[in-house]
Order: C-alpha cells, then sequence, then structure tokens
C-alpha cells in the first residue's frame, strides 16, 4: 500500500464517531504534527508523495475517513453527516496528538468535513492553523448564494451559474443506484487514467480500494449538501486559515471563497495555476507551500 513511498508508516486503529478509522503515521517525532484528511474518491493514499516531500521534517498523521480505505464503512446515509466527520477528526487528534496541536492539512471532501472541525468551538483549541485545498465550507456557500441572489444583478447570477454548471456530478452523485454503478462499470478503473489526462498527474498511483471508495463515498454527497446549503449555520474561527485555490480547477470555483473573511478574519489566500488535484500533480511545490505557512504559524504558536 505504501511501497511507492518508500517508508513503512506506523498504523493504529482508532475509535471515531461510532466508526473504527485506520490512521497512519510517518516522519519525525520531534517535528510540527501535520495531520492530512483526503477528499473523495480519495483513501489516505493520495498524500504519499507529499508524504516524501515533508516526513525528514514533520511528523505526519493521515487518515482513511469513514467509508474509505481501510477504515469502517458506515451502511446509512446519515451517519456520513458533517458533525459525525469532525467527531472523527478529532477522535483522531486525540488518540494521536493529545499534547501537541496539530497543522490540519485537507483536500476536497477532505477540506469540506474539515471546515465542519475547525468551525467548531470544541475542536478549536486542538488545531495551530488549517490549510485547505479546493473544499469550501457547506455553510459558507449558502451564505454566498444567498448574498448573490440578493445583489439582484447579472454578473452574480452569473457566478452562481458557473458554480452550479461546475457542479453538475453533485446532482448526479444524488440519484439511486447510477454512481455506484458507474463505478462498477468502468470507472474505477478508468481513474487513473483520467487523472493522468484531465489532471495532468503524470504517475497515477492504482488504489485497492479505488471500487470500494467511489461507491462508499457517494454517501458524504447524499447526507449533506442539500441541507447545509439550503440552511445554513453561521459558521467562524479563529484557527489561522491558509486558503489554496487552484485556478484551474474543474470543479471549486474561485469566487466560491470571495467572503471567506467574514468567518477567518486569519487567513493567508494562496492563488496557483493548478488543476483540483495539484497534491498529486506537483507535490514538491505544495510541500514548499506548506513549509513557508507551517514554519511561519510555528513560533507564532509557540508564543501563545
Amino acid at each position: 500500500m505504501n511501497a511507492p513511498l518508500g517508508l513503512e508508516p506506523q498504523r493504529i486503529t482508532v475509535q471515531g464517531d461510532g466508526v473504527r478509522l485506520a490512521t497512519y503515521q510517518w516522519g519525525n517525532a520531534k517535528g510540527p504534527t501535520l495531520l492530512l484528511v483526503h477528499g473523495y474518491p480519495d483513501s489516505h493514499e493520495v498524500w504519499l508523495p507529499l508524504v516524501r516531500e515533508l516526513a525528514a521534517d514533520y511528523r505526519i498523521i493521515a487518515y482513511d475517513v469513514r467509508g474509505a480505505g481501510a477504515s469502517e464503512v458506515p451502511s446509512r446515509i446519515r451517519d456520513y453527516r458533517l458533525p459525525h466527520l469532525a467527531n472523527d477528526l478529532e477522535a483522531v487528534i486525540r488518540a494521536l496528538s493529545p499534547d501537541r496541536r496539530v497543522h490540519l492539512v485537507a483536500h476536497d471532501w477532505g477540506s469540506i468535513q474539515s471546515w465542519e472541525a475547525v468551525t467548531e468551538p470544541r475542536i478549536q483549541p486542538l488545531l495551530a492553523s488549517y490549510t485547505s485545498i479546493s473544499g469550501p465550507c457547506l455553510d459558507h456557500v449558502g451564505h454566498w448564494m444567498r448574498s448573490r441572489l440578493r445583489e439582484r444583478r447579472a454578473g452574480a447570477y452569473l457566478q452562481m451559474l458557473g458554480q452550479l454548471l461546475s457542479s453538475w456530478y453533485i446532482a448526479f452523485f444524488h440519484t439511486p443506484l447510477l454512481p455506484e454503478l458507474t463505478w462498477r462499470l468502468g470507472l474505477a478503473r478508468a481513474w487513473p487514467g483520467l487523472l493522468r489526462r484531465i489532471e495532468g498527474v503524470a504517475r497515477p498511483h492504482v488504489s485497492s480500494t479505488q471500487l470500494a471508495d467511489g461507491q462508499h463515498g457517494v454517501r458524504l454527497y447524499r447526507a449533506n449538501f442539500i441541507s447545509s446549503l439550503f440552511r445554513p449555520r453561521e459558521r467562524h474561527t479563529d484557527v489561522p486559515v491558509h486558503l489554496v485555490i487552484p485556478t484551474r480547477d474543474r470543479f471549486v470555483r474561485p469566487q466560491l471563497f470571495e467572503e471567506l473573511t467574514r468567518w477567518a478574519p486569519t487567513l493567508w489566500r494562496r492563488e496557483v495555476r493548478a488543476g483540483h488535484w495539484q497534491l498529486l500533480a506537483e507535490p514538491q511545490r505544495l510541500a514548499l507551500w506548506l513549509r513557508e505557512f507551517v514554519d511561519r504559524e510555528e513560533p507564532a504558536r509557540r508564543a501563545s
């Protein structure tokens, strides 16, 4: 599983919010702790190229979120709701880094669920910083949509339309059986080739759990999108946020983050010419940005 890394992880099973979570650790035990949370349709393996770049200087923790990789797979849709996912993240931190705050790094759905944790007052003291890549807070998106509708001008409506077109797959994932059938009929086998051709990933990793991850992960969409977008909550955070915005992302438009300082006042924005899976296409660049941000935050963390 981790052979491409050339560094075998320490694997520990952590009890999350009613599920068992497979966690993995690498790196320098004396360095700052990074906690990596993957998105859909990935597992922790999506982070292996980045781990290779950072393991010499940082302690790195990753885990398979519920329904993915080697973690437990709940069968009920409601078991994939955001509060359960945030509780899982909290359980991993308390089990593996009880005495040290972690620098949270998340991508895609990992970022969406991490926003739930970052805006939860109970969890915020466990976090030194948050790097979010290609995944907004769904509540923030709901407020963004409302603000665009209130503006009543063509430009605002076009922004909404552009994001809706980019998010076509969300409606598809809400249809019964079809997404799962698509994965079984060949999408799982085709996935590495799609990453190569569309995202520019030179050597896509072939995951042994890709089919299962694709099928189970659609429950994340079914459990959360409608309620969050149409009944958004006020979700604020004081955690320092490092927002990485790939401007060539086919799924998440940059304008979704225009009002983010309303919710996260300590914010660093980094717009990059890259696609949605930049973490696979250019792990060296992402490692450089993380070093810059985390190393800047560490002195501030120790002084606080």
